[in-house]
């Protein structure tokens, strides 16, 4: 953080005669918008803007909390401040994939392939994907891990079109998410969770390296693009001893009747233990 251009560029931001916490917010906005800060980096630490604009620790947490209101950074505790990837038009809460999750708490996310196959569609899977029972789909079973630990284990179903877009594609490297987005440039637009309690029966008791009759966090999910159609089908097992669901709510102050409307989800993130 000591090259010239950042000498310079701190020097406008004071000479610009804002209040000094706005100071520090427009520079690390300025770092964000200009991809010198991509998403997910770390931004400078407390320690070192207060350093670099000679001001307090408070004005610096008052420009970062700034940010964060507007959603431009996310914190975690202990870690610091990190870039906020930019939002896709899906409302307040994050669609994010298995490795993103990994990359948001400081974990090395690796998968392995147990299989990948096509078959025939059972009954949930076709109502699921809006086809008949029976009608061909393509089946990707994959062990998830963060810093080599078993996190999850996900079984997921795509129709024939999609299914061959990822064909050819190293699934324990890359994940259907950024295959279709990076590659094709189809995005994945929206999805539809539901979240249950379940126990691991024999086979997930022994991909997850549990015990059978284990508790578990299941997340069914369709994912959807653009007009509506659907990219895939997938059921998650979590290991509830490594993962739990963080809720966040927002109250709706500035209308004075949060109670009555209820409160918008803010964000809804798996954090992993």
């Amino acid at each position: 953080m000591a090259s010239d251009t950042t000498d310079t560029d701190v020097t406008a931001a004071i000479k610009s005669g804002r209040p000094r916490h706005q100071q520090v917010s427009d520079w690390l906005l300025r770092q964000i918008r200009g991809g010198i800060l991509a998403p997910h980096d770390r931004l400078p630490s407390e320690h070192e803007l207060t350093k670099l604009f000679g001001v307090s620790r408070v004005t610096v947490r008052r420009a970062l909390a700034t940010l964060e209101k507007e959603d431009l950074i996310y914190r975690h505790q202990g870690l610091g401040s990190f870039v906020a990837p930019a939002k896709l038009p899906q409302g307040l809460v994050r669609l994010t994939d298995f490795t993103q999750d990994m990359q948001r708490a400081g974990l090395s996310a690796t998968s392995r392939v147990l299989q990948r196959e096509p078959e025939s569609a059972a009954g949930h899977v076709a109502r699921a994907l809006e086809i008949e029972v029976g009608d061909p789909v393509f089946r990707i079973d994959r062990l998830r891990l963060g810093d080599g630990k078993v996190i999850a284990f996900d079984r997921t179903w795509l129709p024939p079109f999609y299914a061959q877009l990822v064909e050819g594609h190293d699934l324990a490297e890359c994940t259907i998410f950024s295959i279709l987005e990076k590659r094709y440039e189809i995005p994945v637009r929206r999805g539809k969770y539901r979240i249950e309690a379940v126990v691991a029966d024999k086979e997930i008791a022994e991909i997850l390296e549990v015990k059978v009759g284990a508790p578990l966090l299941r997340i069914v999910r369709l994912s959807y693009t653009i007009g509506d159609r659907i990219v895939y089908y997938q059921s998650r097992y979590y290991r509830s001893d490594r993962v739990a669901l963080e809720l966040e709510l927002e109250r709706d102050g500035a209308s004075g009747d949060g109670d009555r409307q209820g409160m918008p989800l803010r964000e809804l993130a798996p954090v992993f233990r």
